[in-house]
C-alpha cells in the first residue's frame, strides 16, 4: 500500500515521502493517526503541486538544518554511568541520556529526532541526529564508568586520614 506521509516518521520516511507500507500499518495506524494518506493519482497529483510551490520554503528549511548540524558538529559526549564490576551498565544509556547532555551545553534537540543503539557497555558509540532529510550529523558519545571517579576520590582522603587521626591523639595527650 503506498502512503504519502504527512510527518516525519524516524525508520520509514519524511514528510511527503511517498513509502510502500503494509496495508494493516497503512490503514490501522497511519491513517487515524493523520501520519499519512492513501498516495492516490489524484493525491500525488496535489502533493507535486504542493511541493513546487513550498519549493523555497523547503530551502530555507534546510538551511536553517544546516546551521543546527553546523553548530553541533564537533560536540562529543561523555555519559558517566553505573557500571557492574564485568564491565555492564545497570540498564542502558540511550537517546534520553544523549538529548539531556545536549541540553546541558546548551543545544536543545528534541529526542525523537536522534536515533542510537542502546549503549549497554562501557565504550565508544556514535548518535545520530536528523535533522532534515537530507541532513545528518554523527554525534561520538563515549559512556564511562561513574564508579572510576569516585574511586580515585575515596583514595585521596585515605592519604590525608592518617594525619587526622594523629592529631585528635596528640589533643588528647594535651589534655592529660
Amino acid at each position: 500500500m503506498e502512503i504519502i506521509l504527512k510527518e516525519d516518521i524516524i525508520g520509514l520516511g519524511y514528510k511527503n515521502d511517498i513509502v510502500n507500507v503494509k496495508s494493516g500499518y497503512g490503514r490501522n495506524y497511519l491513517i487515524p493517526q493523520g501520519k499519512g494518506v492513501i498516495a492516490s493519482p489524484s493525491a500525488k497529483k496535489v502533493l507535486a503541486e504542493n511541493l513546487k510551490q513550498q519549493a523555497h520554503k523547503l530551502a530555507a528549511l534546510k538551511a536553517e538544518a544546516e546551521k543546527k548540524a553546523e553548530a553541533i558538529k564537533d560536540v562529543a559526549l561523555c555519559i558517566a554511568a553505573k557500571v557492574s564490576a564485568t564491565g555492564q551498565l545497570y540498564g542502558s544509556v540511550g537517546v534520553n541520556q544523549v538529548s539531556e547532555e545536549l541540553k546541558k551545553l546548551g543545544h536543545d534537540i528534541d529526542r525523537k529526532i536522534i536515533t542510537m543503539k542502546e549503549a549497554k557497555t562501557v565504550g565508544d558509540f556514535v548518535a545520530l541526529v536528523h535533522f532534515h532529510k537530507e541532513v545528518t550529523v554523527e554525534v561520538p558519545v563515549k559512556v564511562v564508568a561513574e564508579n572510576a571517579p569516585a574511586q580515585e576520590k575515596a583514595e585521596a582522603p585515605v592519604e590525608e586520614a592518617p594525619a587526622a587521626v594523629e592529631a585528635p591523639a596528640e589533643e588528647a595527650a594535651a589534655e592529660e
